[in-house]
């Protein structure tokens, strides 16, 4: 649960909590979130263990897509890149918005442009 936190993180915790509660009721205060944190964890393993003993065989096929998400969280993928990878196959460019011509061009082939007329635009009296 606490994977992330390290010795220094801990360090400044504590001393927080001497600034915050003082040296009296800092030791209370440990033991109480440890009790808490301790309860906590065997609730939710009471938990599961009851989930699994109703569900039996069925309990493993709810957690085949959980398990999924979690290896694709541990790869670093992010939503992006887990859209970009399975279903784009690599092909970001619908986020970039660099797309790519369809039709391969020749270098030398020429470009059209539409002609626009030079002037004002014809206006039909009898159209109007």
């Amino acid at each position: 649960m606490f994977a992330n936190i390290g010795w220094g993180e801990m360090l400044v915790l504590v001393i927080i909590g001497l600034v915050v509660l003082g040296p009296e009721r800092l030791p209370g205060a440990i033991r109480w979130s440890t009790n808490a944190l301790r309860q906590a964890r065997d609730y939710v393993s009471g938990a599961t263990k009851n989930l699994r003993d109703e569900l039996g065989p069925d309990f493993d096929d709810l957690r085949e897509p959980l398990a999924e998400l979690q290896r694709l969280r541990n790869m670093g993928l992010s939503p992006r890149a887990a859209l970009t990878k399975h279903l784009l196959d690599g092909d970001d460019s619908i986020f970039t918005g660099k797309f790519e011509k369809a039709v391969d061009v020749p270098p030398d082939a020429p470009t059209t442009k539409p002609q626009t007329p030079s002037g004002p635009t014809p206006f039909d009296t009898d159209a109007t």
